[in-house]
């Protein structure tokens, strides 16, 4: 049907996944890999009508040697990280690695990326979840690519019903849920490092119940992102119009830019912040999960300042809730901690290493069970890594659900964090955050450009601290910790009835590991941005999840911090004093495993 292409490696794009996990526990048995089965690799092209516009996107098909009519095998459709395409390594070697195991494979370019057609639209079901749909009526054998290659060999499971799963990460991760969200022919996903809610991602507030007042806006890794999506028809040269955007913008939809605008203005007027929150959760999986019904098997990255852990686990559950089959991976890596790509014996697609990876050994069931109907485990409902287990073979932890909050912690009016209300002594502490930011996370984009990124730091007198005692024995924390708490801070209280969401106190919540020699780790750069909803009552933050040993002799430290350079914090300067008594403390609990 066509020749058979190989390409040279490509760079891979600055925010495009490469996709990954750690070693396994023996739970499914490792088959040795098979060697790259022949296969030819034909480029296409569909015209499909998505969103109101007409887009051109460009694919690669792969079909296994023997697939044929008499024949057939099921599909992999995947599709790009925001910013790569469909020939970047980490993608293309999606087709290659599954087409090497019998599948067939459809790899595409994203809309307004490589050389598809249209604007960015943040995987919008209605607009990128309809253009993948379209290919799965290719799959289907339904309609015909632009040059009249059709796929007449892909197994069905009814008239116009392929059997296909998509898989992917980051902005090839959401799209499958944008895609299954309408289209019930997909039969599983593989969605990794991605998001539930982007009104969370690019401005998180983790006060709980708070979804209605936006959070501190992540301006490093948004403007990242918006920059590299404006440039996308100067890194990809093209006449297409559809690739053009007339208002106020370049190469995204308008609604996206009026986010970006909006966000970084520092300014969230309610008809703004309304508008804000209405489109970010219109394109995200938290307006649609409920009609997703597609097995998924999610696969989320404990290094990941960018989708955290509790994305995942926010989709996790819609998802179980609603008797959907799901199961969730917490890998030891994610968007965060550099260039280096996979460690050591983690999956790396671009390798092709499924076999001898547990993600990748799980992925493979997953696709085996729901794609090819055999009667195969699928692995536990949880399993998360544990970098400080030096047995690779024992990395991962199961278990069969995210651990419940188990241990709680005061904070005492000296400094301290004790284990009983009655040791928790009488005290009020103050701190005054500067016009400027006093306290470093990270640089968000320093590992992705190669830039040094300094330890994480706090300046005196802008944060308050409270610290246990050393550790007698290890302790396993894994899971989203919570703390209680409430502070009073009178410029905040008058600032707050202005109207406007910029004006309420932000603050920064944050979990240390303090070595015996002082020493401290923020355990994976991650913070908890609040923008308080209302200062003169208590209010309870969510932190990021994490899977931590503190070793004994370490000592556990909580931090709130009045900003960090990585977001947009406080308009003008405001004074926090927290205050303990026995019977009126802030409380922090931890989800300890043992």
């Amino acid at each position: 049907m066509s020749r058979r292409r190989t390409r040279a490696p490509r760079p891979r794009s600055l925010l495009a996944l490469a996709l990954g996990t750690a070693l396994a526990v023996p739970l499914l048995a490792a088959a040795p890999a098979p060697t790259a089965g022949p296969h030819t690799v034909t480029p296409l092209r569909f015209t499909v009508q998505a969103g109101g516009r007409t887009c051109v996107v460009d694919a690669d098909f792969y079909r296994p040697a023997g697939v044929g009519p008499d024949h057939p095998a099921p599909a992999v459709l995947a599709t790009n990280g925001f910013g790569g395409s469909k020939s970047e390594r980490a993608t293309a070697e999606i087709g290659k690695v599954f087409a090497a195991r019998g599948y067939v494979g459809l790899v595409y370019s994203g809309l307004g990326f490589g050389r598809s057609g249209c604007l960015i639209s943040l995987d919008d079901p209605r607009v990128d979840g309809a253009a993948a749909s379209r290919l799965v009526d290719f799959l289907a054998g339904t309609r015909a690519a632009d040059d009249g290659t059709k796929a007449d060999f892909v197994t069905q499971d009814g008239e116009g019903d392929p059997r296909v799963g998509m898989i992917g990460g980051s902005y090839g991760g959401a799209v499958q849920l944008a895609t299954a969200s309408a289209d019930h022919r997909v039969d599983a996903l593989v969605p990794l490092t991605t998001w539930n809610d982007l009104a969370y991602s690019v401005a998180p507030n983790n006060a709980t119940g708070a979804r209605a007042v936006p959070g501190a806006f992540k301006w490093q890794w948004t403007n990242g992102f918006y920059l590299i999506g404006e440039g996308q028809p100067l890194l990809a040269p093209s006449l297409d119009p559809s690739r053009f955007n007339s208002r106020r913008c370049l190469h995204f939809v308008s609604r996206a830019c009026e986010m970006f605008r909006t966000l970084n203005s520092g300014s969230y007027p309610a008809d703004r912040t309304k508008e804000f929150l209405a489109y970010t959760r219109s394109v995200s999986p938290v307006s649609y999960l409920r009609t997703v019904k597609a097995p998924t098997l999610l696969i989320q990255g404990q290094a990941d300042t960018l989708f955290n852990l509790g994305e995942a686990t926010a989709t996790y559950r819609t998802l179980t809730a609603q008797g959907t089959e799901t199961k969730l991976i917490w890998q030891s890596w994610g968007h965060s901690g550099g260039l280096t790509g996979p460690a050591s014996g983690e999956l790396d697609l671009a390798k092709g290493n499924l076999e001898s990876s547990y993600a990748g050994r799980r992925i493979l069931a997953w696709f085996d069970r729901h794609l090819r109907h055999r009667r195969i485990d699928t692995g536990p409902a949880f399993a998360y890594h544990r970098d400080w287990v030096t047995d690779p073979g024992r990395a991962y932890a199961t278990a069969t659900q995210v651990p419940a909050l188990t241990e709680t912690l005061y904070l005492s009016g000296d400094g301290t964090l004790v284990d009983s209300r009655k040791r928790v002594a009488p005290g009020s502490r103050s701190y005054t955050n500067w016009p400027t930011p006093t306290s470093h996370s990270e640089n968000s984009l320093a590992g992705l450009v190669g830039f040094p990124d300094p330890a994480p730091y706090d300046t005196q007198g802008t944060y308050l601290a409270w610290t246990t005692g050393p550790l007698t024995a290890p302790m396993d924390v894994v899971g989203e910790p919570r703390v209680t708490l409430r502070v009073s801070s009178p410029e905040a209280e008058r600032a707050q009835v202005s109207g406007n969401a910029a004006d309420k106190l932000v603050l920064f919540a944050k979990l240390y590991d303090v070595a015996p020699d002082g020493t401290q780790t923020l355990v994976r750069r991650l913070v908890a941005p609040v923008r308080v909803p209302d200062v003169t009552k208590p209010f309870t933050v969510s932190l990021p999840g994490i899977v931590h040993r503190y070793e004994a002799g370490h000592r556990l430290r909580f931090v709130i911090a009045g900003s960090d350079d990585a977001y947009v914090g406080n308009r003008g300067v405001k004074r926090v004093t927290i205050s303990s008594t026995p019977e009126d403390t802030g409380v922090l609990r931890l989800p300890v495993v043992h």
